[in-house]
């Protein structure tokens, strides 16, 4: 399973920029804070969940990373985003959530053995317009976790921790509309405690998104997206498989509002 965290730091490993960005309020409302953290716990949680599932039985190890088996390279995915989609973004809080879906699109692309070179254009081009010095952050970090506390922890110093939010839901979405395409594959790694956590959490981490548009306006069309989302609260994998199908239309549009 590839853990929600590393989407989340793949959007932005590697990237550069050698501008300063604004500089965060000196003011936060406690109660802003505490509902910031509890954000960052649920997403921290979900990825150690995922963490603890076993590897997927169609993948591999090789030269120390993962690969695909060969049956599983035969059929490539058709259901990634086109590169060319990052064109359609306009604000900022857009452009992050393009270049987290297309840098999860990406790295399944390349397990697959699909041409990556557009994703590189149009993620390069990302990065240069969005220009977060906090990106340079994550360049050095030896492991997901680390990365993932660095990441936070430079968007909250520069004044981007609000666009951390949007990278994480577009990582989220993604992820689950690549899951819901196979799902019986995907899942045979679960557990049921696997699935009432890891739903659980989501909840947990919709609710606090929600709570959060009092304070950051630009989350609202992310909450609004995630909302039908809420019915994804499985106390086993049946249940998870079940509803999953059931929420199939509410993922796609879920998607489709965040990287339209």
């Amino acid at each position: 399973m590839i853990a929600f965290a590393a989407i989340v730091i793949a959007a932005c490993t590697g990237q550069k920029s050698n501008q300063n960005t604004e500089t965060a309020d000196s003011v936060k409302s406690f109660e802003q804070e505490q509902i910031e953290a509890n954000i960052k716990m649920q997403i921290d949680s979900i990825s150690a969940e995922l963490g603890k599932l076993q590897q997927l039985p169609f993948l591999q190890e090789n030269n120390g990373g993962l690969t695909l088996t060969k049956e599983e390279k035969q059929v490539k995915p058709d259901y990634l985003l086109k590169a060319n989609v990052a064109e359609e973004a306009t604000t900022l809080a857009e452009k992050y959530r393009l270049l987290s879906a297309l840098m999860v699109d990406k790295k399944i692309a390349a397990l697959y053995e699909m041409p990556v070179e557009d994703y590189d254009k149009e993620i390069s081009k990302l990065t240069a317009d969005i220009n977060d010095p906090s990106f340079k952050a994550v360049e050095d970090a030896n492991t997901l976790f680390e990365t993932t506390t660095t990441l936070y922890d430079a968007m909250n110093e520069n004044g981007r921790i609000n666009y951390f939010w949007q990278l994480a839901a577009a990582a989220l979405v993604e992820q689950l509309y690549v899951v819901n395409q196979n799902s019986d594959k995907f899942l045979s790694v679960f557990n049921d405690e696997a699935a009432s956590n890891v739903t659980y959490r989501i909840i947990l981490l919709l609710d606090a998104i929600k709570r959060l548009e009092a304070y950051d306006p630009e989350i609202k069309p992310v909450a609004d997206a995630l909302a039908p989302l809420n019915v994804l609260n499985a106390t086993s994998v049946s249940d998870l498989k079940t509803q999953l199908a059931a929420a199939k239309d509410q993922i796609n549009a879920a998607r489709k509002a965040l990287v339209k």
